[in-house]
């Protein structure tokens, strides 16, 4: 199991998140066909590949701006529990939770509130709480400009 969580730009608090139980291919980008849509400018059409491999994951970079693993720019790097990548030196950050997470029966989770305890399962929402500019949002969501 593989747990995302996108970070507040400003805060470094989760936003929302993403695990995944089976899969040992998540695609991340801005893309519509990827596992992880993020709309940013700076956030390439594919942008990131995680590939697990045995009991290891893996973070391999596609992206045209890069993607930093502990604030180092990497073209692919082994992966290690609450990790943190981000996408393009100015984009969206990600933090990697490898094991056991809050989901209930092994579904996909997305949460879009900060996370705190038990994630609730949802449908397979790909969408995040990165906005147009100019979109208009809920009072209590907060604007992201990456």
């Amino acid at each position: 199991m593989i747990t995302l969580n996108l970070l507040h730009p400003l805060q470094s608090i989760p936003i929302q998140s993403w695990t995944f139980e089976a899969e040992s291919l998540i695609r991340i980008g801005r893309a519509t066909d990827n596992d992880v849509i993020l709309y940013s400018a700076v956030v390439s059409r594919y942008h990131v590949e995680l590939r697990r491999q045995g009991s290891n994951w893996e973070v391999i970079n596609l992206g045209a701006n890069g993607t930093y693993l502990e604030g180092k720019r990497i073209t692919e790097a082994p992966i290690k529990d609450g990790v943190m990548i981000r996408l393009a030196r100015s984009g969206p950050q990600i933090q990697i939770h490898l094991g056991s997470s809050g989901t209930k029966d092994g579904q996909k989770t997305t949460s879009q509130k900060p996370v705190s305890g038990e994630a609730k399962p949802k449908e397979k929402s790909r969408d995040t709480l990165i906005y147009p500019k100019g979109e208009q949002q809920k009072e209590d969501s907060t604007e992201l400009d990456y």
